[in-house]
């Protein structure tokens, strides 16, 4: 029939395959990769990111009791404040297991939330007086952007 691929023997082909643009034959598998070596600092910068993870967990836990407990000015705004920490957590938790399998995925938004949690660092530190808090952040997000930056997790990084 005009516009359909010839059927491989024991295999249907849907209608809409051949319609779409379907593969006309089935592509081998991928060949299998060595698996890379993940390097100590990656798997140090996972370790760090886990810590983050599970203080920001701690964090949303904190600000759910307290935003069910007392009074706060805005219900909404506070139980949002709850999702978008343990969402930040969530993020992190993923990161810190991908850090440690070395997937491509994982660098990303780990970096971009240690930049977003040095701004809140500094802030905290500097600009709200509250040092206790902000330096650990700080320092927490130095360690892990260091770690990331060392020659051999960037060559990791660069072979995945």
């Amino acid at each position: 029939m005009p516009g359909q691929e010839r059927d491989l023997p024991g295999r249907r082909r849907p209608r809409a395959e051949g319609l779409l643009g379907g593969a006309a034959e089935p592509t081998a598998p991928r060949p299998a990769r060595p698996a890379a070596e993940v390097p100590p600092s990656v798997r140090r910068a996972a370790l760090v990111v886990a810590v983050e993870a599970a203080a920001l967990t701690g964090l949303a836990a904190v600000l759910l009791v307290f935003s069910v407990t007392r009074t706060p000015d805005s219900l909404g705004r506070a139980l949002a404040e709850v999702v978008f920490v343990g969402l930040a957590a969530a993020v992190l938790t993923a990161g810190a297991l991908g850090l440690w399998r070395l997937a491509a995925w994982a660098r990303g938004p780990v970096v971009a939330l240690q930049i977003f949690l040095g701004i809140f660092g500094y802030t905290s530190a500097f600009q709200a007086d509250r040092p206790l808090i902000g330096v650990p952040v700080l320092a927490l997000v130095g360690v892990v952007l260091y770690l990331l930056a060392t020659p051999e997790a960037r060559l990791a990084y660069s072979d995945v």
